[in-house]
């Protein structure tokens, strides 16, 4: 799963959420969109080839690992044994940044777009044939603050080497897909081709959201215009420079870059609920009451609306209540780990230790952080262990 930004009380829809195509906007209506001068220049400039740059370690990994394999089992499998049978190399899950390839394999985690393009990089260095994808998931939600986190999905599919022939390069058919969504969620869904355009962009635009969260706008401005140059139709990186703006002050900007996304997406919640704010932002209140009954009728129970009902119930003292809303919660978002978190809070002042254990368990197993892991486990083992001192 990937991690990407949408909107709560910010609604910011980021990198892989409802990726669809669309008409490209005229050159002067996307140059109209950018306000250069208002932010800092960057002390170096943005380079696409760190994206997939391979280290010195890196090419001494292929060196040491791969290459003994090239000539026995072809450079595909050799190059996914050492990578992810967990002989040779351990990777984790981590989605609290975007990598690019080698900070991803110097830290040996990352999110499924970084895995990706770690893979990607290995295999470019190999001369493998690349396709990359865009899985049409439900997705899933986290929120950290005020902002909420919607998962999507990318994988690879590696083909043999590429031939040339009469100096055109044919990439095999036969494919090889990696893909790094867990098992229980790896269920046949709908693919659709992205070119390495759009594959950057999505990377600079997850870059951008984590920058502006961080409240580096400077940073994050710059790396989702970048975004909107390699791939001009990608709708979501309007809607990040759209928040960025917000944050930034510049409120006209904003409901205008906005209203952009609005009319290219007219159904797309996110859009709409980014639209409702700027709107609120700039007195329009009569039109941004109008967005939000149709926002309402496309979303009458957005993300998290259960969830903090159950939160509240939980300070009144009511976790009967509390844990009926979180189990509606959890119903349509099964793999958030916060929900089940506090389902076992609920389950403790209740006494069911054995649903509170069950459900810690499962918060730590589809946590997205290594440290958010390292927390849950540490309050599973305290549940488990005073269940067996319990007993007699």
């Amino acid at each position: 799963m990937q991690k990407i930004l949408h909107a709560s009380l910010l609604a910011l829809a980021a990198a892989l959420s409802g990726c669809v195509s669309v008409p490209l906007l005229e050159p002067q209506e996307m140059s109209a969109l950018f306000k250069d001068s208002a932010f800092k220049p960057l002390a170096q400039p943005i380079d696409d080839k760190a994206v997939f740059e391979l280290s010195p370690e890196m090419r001494q990994f292929l060196k040491r690992d791969v290459a003994d394999q090239v000539v026995a089992r072809g450079p595909r499998w050799a190059l996914i044994d050492a990578l992810y049978t967990k002989r040779k190399l351990i990777l984790d899950y981590d989605s609290a940044i975007t990598r690019n390839a080698s900070e991803a394999f110097e830290s040996r985690a990352g999110n499924c777009l970084s895995l990706v393009i770690m893979t990607a990089a290995f295999a470019k260095e190999l001369g493998l044939g690349l396709r990359y994808q865009l899985v049409h998931t439900e997705g899933s939600w986290s929120r950290s603050g005020n902002v909420l986190f919607l998962a999507g999905h990318v994988n690879v599919s590696l083909g043999r080497r590429l031939q040339e022939s009469s100096n055109v390069f044919a990439l095999d058919m036969d494919m090889m897909t990696v893909d790094f969504m867990p098992p229980e969620l790896n269920r046949v869904e709908r693919v659709r081709t992205i070119d390495e355009g759009t594959l950057v962009a999505m990377y600079y635009n997850n870059r951008a959201a984590e920058f502006m969260v961080a409240n580096d706008l400077d940073q994050a401005y710059w790396l989702v215009r970048a975004a909107i140059d390699r791939s001009p139709n990608y709708v979501n990186a309007y809607n990040t420079l759209g928040v960025i703006y917000r944050r930034h002050g510049d409120l006209v900007a904003a409901e205008k870059v906005l209203r952009q996304v609005a009319r290219l997406e007219p159904d797309n919640p996110q859009a709409l609920g980014n639209l409702v704010i700027a709107l609120r932002d700039l007195g329009q209140l009569a039109e941004a009451e109008q967005v939000q009954r149709r926002l309402n009728e496309l979303q009458p129970d957005p993300p998290y609306a259960f969830f903090d009902r159950g939160v509240e119930a939980m300070n009144a003292g009511d976790y009967v209540r509390a844990r009926g809303l979180f189990e509606k919660e959890i119903k349509r978002a099964a793999y958030v780990p916060e929900f089940h978190f506090w389902m076992a809070l609920a389950d403790l002042r209740l006494g069911d230790l054995a649903s509170a254990s069950k459900h810690m368990a499962i918060a730590k197993d589809y946590s997205t952080t290594i440290k958010d892991r390292d927390i849950y486990a540490t309050k599973l083992n305290k549940i488990n262990s005073y269940m067996t001192g319990a007993k007699p």
